[in-house]
């Protein structure tokens, strides 16, 4: 559509906000800076708005077969929320090549499954082939509820045949079998883990974070993996907010049963909205869904900065009339009549969201 102009937007660029506007020409940033002049073929006013680099959603269900269970349409459960690149986190089904024609940027975790208490390496070795370069790590189910009932010890064999493998692991601990300290200790620095803020059993509260936090120096990634209220309980994120226990990003764990019907339009922007709610400052919120999930994915030269000469991957928010109602599974609730708004998407230098 030619050049893009975005003007008086308080920038976010991945690591800082500053006060300036954007040219996008042929798909790049061109120019960042106060008060550009420039013939464009779409001028977009930003005035009180937030524009940032693309969000990158660590941990999302993205649809690429019509038996998968959970997935979403990928553009659908990203865009309208400024999301631009996301992981699907826990990948068997579907192909490499469907993936390929997303214009949404993708990486998958690749789902282990357990059998027979062992460790399902022939599925997991298929998963991986099929998908090559775009596999960043593997996630496991480490949930009591399952079919088959997960240990430590497996955990922490998949653990060091992920870290031969040059992969991480994204470790899903609600309901988990083994105490928070356990399942952090089987960790190496990279691996994440995710629902770090979940209420069920052996929840990272009854230590009062201490597990967390010595992980946490260690270099192992805290996800808040959000999923509206079902993997999230609002006591246990306000008391790690109070202790200063943030996370290092911020996820939406979105699936075709959550996307725009979770107590609100739920998305990216409603997790930003009750980090916000819950304690968490704004700068440190946007780290969370851009540069932060962009380094813990390997893809920090590619993703979640807004910088000249890189790709275009843009999106403006606001602050408005945006209400959300959440109430977990013990009954805590959380709710505001403002939040985040997503008004526009750039991807790839192209308009893809416009509210």
């Amino acid at each position: 559509m030619g050049k893009i102009l975005i003007k008086n937007g308080r920038v976010w660029d991945g690591e800082k906000f500053s006060f300036n506007d954007i040219l996008i020409e042929d798909n790049i940033v061109k120019k960042i800076d106060s008060n550009i002049i420039e013939d464009s073929a779409y001028n977009y006013d930003a005035s009180g708005k937030i524009v940032s680099s693309g969000l990158v959603d660590a941990h999302a269900h993205i649809l690429l077969d019509p038996s998968d269970e959970f997935g979403f349409q990928a553009e659908m459960c990203c865009f309208p929320f400024g999301v631009t690149a996301a992981a699907d986190a826990g990948r068997t089904k579907g192909k490499k090549e469907i993936l390929d024609t997303f214009m949404l940027k993708n990486v998958i975790f690749a789902n282990v499954h357990f059998k027979d208490n062992k460790v399902d390496y022939e599925d997991l070795n298929n998963t991986l082939n099929r998908f090559n370069d775009k596999v960043v790590g593997v996630k496991v189910y480490y949930d009591s509820t399952g079919s088959e009932k997960p240990n430590i010890n497996l955990l922490k064999e998949v653990c060091e045949f992920a870290n031969k493998q040059n992969l991480h692991v994204m470790v899903h601990c609600s309901n988990s079998p083994s105490s928070m300290k356990e399942i952090l200790d089987a960790l190496h620095p990279g691996d994440i883990l995710t629902h770090v803020y979940h209420g069920g059993v052996n929840n990272a509260s009854i230590d009062n974070f201490e597990s967390v936090m010595e992980a946490k120096e260690r270099g192992v990634i805290m996800d808040a993996g959000f999923a509206g209220h079902v993997h999230t309980n609002f006591s246990v994120l306000y008391q790690a907010f109070k202790n200063n226990v943030f996370p290092h990003t911020i996820s939406t764990d979105i699936t075709k049963f959550s996307a725009f019907t979770r107590g609100g339009r739920y998305g990216m922007t409603m997790c930003m909205s009750i980090a916000l709610d819950t304690g968490m400052k704004e700068e440190e919120i946007f780290k969370a869904i851009t540069s932060s999930p962009a380094k813990a994915l390997g893809k920090e030269n590619e993703w979640g900065y807004l910088k000249e000469g890189r790709i275009a991957d843009i999106a403006v928010f606001d602050y408005t009339n945006e209400p959300y109602s959440l109430t977990d599974n013990e009954g805590n609730h959380i709710e505001n009549d403002s939040g985040y708004r997503c008004v526009l998407t750039i991807s790839n230098g192209q308009i893809v969201y416009r509210y």
